[in-house]
């Protein structure tokens, strides 16, 4: 059964905001009682939390689909609805947030990191809010807003210091077993390793981590063995050490040549250029394997390696590596930039700045409107309410959108469209919506909606002339 998973795509889908209530306040004697509808509630928020104690993605493998609660909707009387929960997903540390596409979206790294994977929608109001002066009782209430839902890919890469590399059955996991803590698994058979294990190592008074990083073949950059997988573990680590197995079985093979194969495996994945590399010829308590330690010695230290000579069953040479290990790894970090206070940053809007834009689609024959305000209220807008849409005309008319309309060379009668291609809803538009409240009639009717729409009426007519080549078989079929 697998028990480690470093890489998982996961479905998120934050908390829909609940609906605002549309409600008029009646008690015996008070027959004015006024609007008393309450505000929806928020939805909630899907939240990615690092936690030391979570090593592996296994959870989100086998449940990747997560959802938050919905916010709760409004009520008479002014009682607004419930917040929806908040959901908090545990990662480990390490943790690399990606869209489809392959774009980072965070890098979590650090105890408490988060990142918000999905919004929760806004809760809609009530009519009580949304009473004014000119509209004193609102037939209507807010929508609310749909939480945001996407699918992310999650992928570990692991935090270590340093990192062992090399063949399969090179001796890594032996050597991290006695350098640390760390029980991995033992064999006298390749790809004993299917998992990264991770050490700590006391050397003094620096203590770092270790990281025993799966075998690796020739071709691992492109994929093969696994190969992607296990290079992702070593971008963190700064520091690389090449364990060379002195005492292989392989007549085919030697350590000058798996050193020069994991290296041009490293080079063609790319971005380890400038960790420092340590070499670690091990197993020379084998008489063959001294013997062959003594020979290649001298070609590896005049290609500017610092070369150690160890073996993990006799546990030599060990205290001399991990001091050696634990200098570099000091070094490294004193030369880290030092880590400041995320600063507070305001961007003031710009003067000409709209929040919007207006642009014609040719091919759609239609003025598309994009913006962050303008697609919410679409949102949150009811349809179904001819007072609410008249309220949208009202807002989107504050807001500029009749102007920059106007400036686009839009006519009376053309189509308007708000938002995306996928999801947009189109209208008629009618550039003399100046007035508001003054201009409704009965409560819950806007009678601006009761006009001709001769946009729509030309979209009809258009597909009306359409010939659909099958009917018209049909309809001249002499038999």
């Amino acid at each position: 059964m697998t028990t480690f998973v470093d890489r998982v795509e996961l479905h998120v889908a934050a908390g829909n905001g609940g609906h605002g209530c549309a409600s008029v306040h009646r008690e015996k004697f008070k027959p004015l009682g006024g609007p008393d509808g309450g505000n929806g509630g928020r939805g909630g928020d899907v939240t990615l939390v690092v936690d030391q104690s979570v090593t592996t993605l296994l959870e989100y493998h086998h449940s990747p689909h997560r959802k938050a609660t919905n916010g709760q909707p409004g009520a008479g009387d002014n009682r607004s609805g419930k917040d929806g929960q908040d959901l908090v997903l545990t990662v480990p540390d390490g943790t690399v947030v990606l869209d489809k596409r392959g774009n980072v979206l965070a890098d979590l790294v650090g105890e408490g990191t988060t990142f918000v994977a999905g919004q929760g929608g806004r809760g809609g109001l009530g009519n009580a809010a949304l009473a004014s002066a000119r509209r004193k009782a609102p037939g209507f209430a807010l929508l609310g807003e749909p939480g945001e839902a996407r699918d992310i890919v999650l992928e570990l890469k692991t935090v270590a210091d340093v990192a062992l590399v090399g063949y399969p059955s090179a001796g890594k996991s032996s050597l991290i077993s006695v350098l640390s803590a760390a029980k991995p698994k033992i064999a006298d058979y390749p790809f004993t390793t299917l998992v990264p294990n991770l050490g700590v190592v006391t050397a003094g008074s620096t203590v770092y981590t270790i990281a025993d990083v799966p075998g690796l073949i020739p071709g691992a950059s492109q994929g093969r063995g696994l190969g992607l997988e296990f290079l992702r573990h070593v971008e963190r680590c700064s520091v690389l050490v090449h364990v060379l197995d002195t005492a292989t079985l392989e007549s085919e093979r030697d350590p000058v040549t798996d050193l020069d194969v994991i290296e041009e495996e490293l080079k063609q994945y790319g971005g380890l250029e400038d960790r420092p590399r340590i070499v670690v010829l091990n197993k020379i308590d084998i008489p063959d394997g001294q013997d062959l330690a003594d020979m290649i010695r001298p070609d590896l230290e005049e290609r500017g390696y610092q070369v150690f000579e160890v073996s993990a069953v006799a546990r030599t040479g060990l205290k001399e590596l991990s001091y050696a290990l634990a200098g570099i790894v000091a070094e490294a970090r004193a030369a880290k930039p030092k880590e400041e206070a995320t600063r507070i940053v305001i961007r003031p809007k710009a003067v000409d700045d709209a929040g919007f834009t207006v642009t014609y689609d040719e091919h759609e024959e239609v003025y598309r409107v994009r913006g962050e305000k303008p697609e919410r209220w679409v949102r949150q807008t009811d349809f179904n309410n001819d007072e609410a849409v008249g309220y949208l005309a009202d807002r989107l008319n504050r807001l500029g959108v009749e102007d920059q309309l106007m400036k686009a060379g839009a006519r009376a009668g053309d189509g308007v469209a708000i938002g995306s291609e996928d999801n947009a809803v189109v209208f008629d538009w009618e550039p003399t919506m100046m007035a508001g409240a003054e201009m409704l009639g009965r409560r819950g009717e806007d009678h601006r909606l009761e006009a001709p729409r001769p946009a729509a009426q030309r979209r009809r007519d258009r597909d009306a002339e359409r010939v659909d080549p099958q009917r018209e078989y049909d309809e001249f079929d002499p038999f």
